[in-house]
């Protein structure tokens, strides 16, 4: 079975690239191209602290200004996403409402639960379907570039794919502790907060952690749209041919990204393997 997936895998990876009609000299650039690339990665390794534009301004505090509001965007995008994910998820878990079928379930569990799980899971399809990107430029079409509107293009997708990631990890916990309070009479409610939901929690906050760093990528990608994260000051640089001044800010970038992920591992050895 495993080399039948594959095997289909591979024949559907063909059969895009055949319709696509892709081809490796489409991967070749010309000589303007071949140009930018020198240049550009000529910077890599000397990256400038002063501004190429002629003023001469000193970029370091621009640019960790920028790393702050990069990391404000982000924070304040993923404890908003958490509240969906945390209520969406709940609800489109089954394991909350399904109980015990050997001693049935109310008559609240068999009909308005199962309406309240569909509608949750639909709704995490509608909210993670369109990238964050998209949100951001329809809310930038509809009211304006804002902070608002930018929390909430990070907040929408995120909390439904919280939501998806939740609802699966609590439904498929393990289910030693939770069979062990339903024998001794416990109502589905507690089986769920004091049998399902601490077995599951040690991995939501994981896949929460690594979410935030996901999070820190798309506030920065969100300065694209005007905001003045790091994106926005990467695209500026780029765009007046300022390659050191690029590398300078992707370094932050980088150095951003490497805090927050030796934080958020000393954080999960600390709390969530305790």
């Amino acid at each position: 079975m495993r080399r039948l997936v594959l095997a289909l895998i591979v024949a559907a990876g063909l059969l895009s690239a055949w319709y696509l009609k892709l081809t490796p000299a489409e991967l070749w650039p010309g000589e303007g191209g071949f140009q930018v690339i020198r240049k550009f990665f000529a910077r890599a390794l000397t990256p400038t602290f002063h501004s190429e534009g002629g003023a001469g301004i000193f970029l370091l505090p621009q640019a960790l200004e920028a790393a702050r509001v990069t990391v404000v965007f982000a924070a304040a995008g993923m404890s908003l996403s958490l509240v969906f994910g945390l209520v969406l998820g709940f609800l489109a878990s089954s394991a909350w409402w399904a109980g015990d079928p050997a001693r049935g379930a109310g008559i609240l569990r068999r009909t308005v639960a199962p309406v309240l799980h569909a509608a949750a899971r639909v709704l995490i399809a509608l909210m993670r379907s369109v990238h964050e990107l998209l949100w951001a430029l329809l809310f930038l079409c509809a009211f304006g570039l804002s902070n608002a509107n930018a929390v909430l293009a990070i907040a929408i997708p995120y909390g439904g794919t919280l939501a998806k990631i939740f609802s699966e990890m609590i439904d498929e916990a393990p289910r030693d502790a939770a069979d062990a309070l339903r024998a001794t009479g416990a109502s589905p409610t507690q089986v769920f907060a004091f049998g399902l939901l601490p077995r599951a929690l040690p991995d939501m906050a994981a896949y929460s952690f690594y979410r935030f760093e996901c999070a820190l990528r798309s506030s920065a990608i969100l300065g694209f749209f005007g905001l003045p994260t790091l994106g926005y000051y990467i695209k500026l640089s780029f765009d007046n041919l300022y390659y050191g001044e690029v590398w300078t800010y992707l370094y932050v970038l980088f150095l951003l990204i490497v805090a927050v992920d030796w934080w958020s591992g000393a954080l999960r050895r600390r709390v969530v393997m305790a």
